[in-house]
């Protein structure tokens, strides 16, 4: 998908909601110089064209008993479109598994993936992970502390 064109307001608007997606319309429109009704239609434009997919809460994993996260590179027996469908597929329908990338290099597959201990992870890997065919290698890495995080994506690039 080419990039859409942006504006200076539209980045504006686009950095005041990522920070805080809750943001009444009237307040946005007051911080990026807008009257209400062109703000929000800048807004449902955005969301319109696909710039904002949706609006989710971030939760804290350890708050909410999700303490571990693991990396996990996934490598296929082989690199075919069918056998690559399959595992996507049956990637996506779990939901522990909180990222998936087709990759380059030695692995096929790069996961992040959540669990509440690592015997729950243990159990994901030998029950799920190592049950889906044409799986050939698994390689995990636990991340020991989190050193950034963010959610949202830099804009930088669009013109002040």
């Amino acid at each position: 998908m080419p990039p859409i064109a942006l504006d200076k307001t539209d980045r504006r608007i686009l950095d005041r909601l990522q920070t805080d997606a809750r943001t009444p319309n009237a307040e946005l429109a007051r911080e990026v110089h807008l009257s209400p009704s062109p703000c929000l239609r800048r807004v449902k434009r955005l969301e319109e064209e696909g710039v904002i997919r949706r609006y989710v809460s971030l939760l804290d994993p350890g708050a909410i008993g999700l303490p571990v996260s693991v990396f996990v590179q996934v490598t296929l027996e082989k690199q075919i479109e069918t056998a690559l469908a399959e595992f996507e597929r049956e990637i996506a329908a779990r939901p522990e598994v909180m990222e998936c990338y087709l990759m380059t290099g030695d692995a096929d597959y790069l996961l992040r993936v959540v669990a509440p201990d690592i015997d729950a992870f243990q159990r994901f890997l030998m029950d799920r992970l190592t049950r889906i065919r044409g799986v050939a290698s698994i390689k995990s890495s636990f991340a020991l502390k989190q050193v950034s995080y963010r959610t949202a994506l830099p804009l930088t690039h669009i013109a002040e």
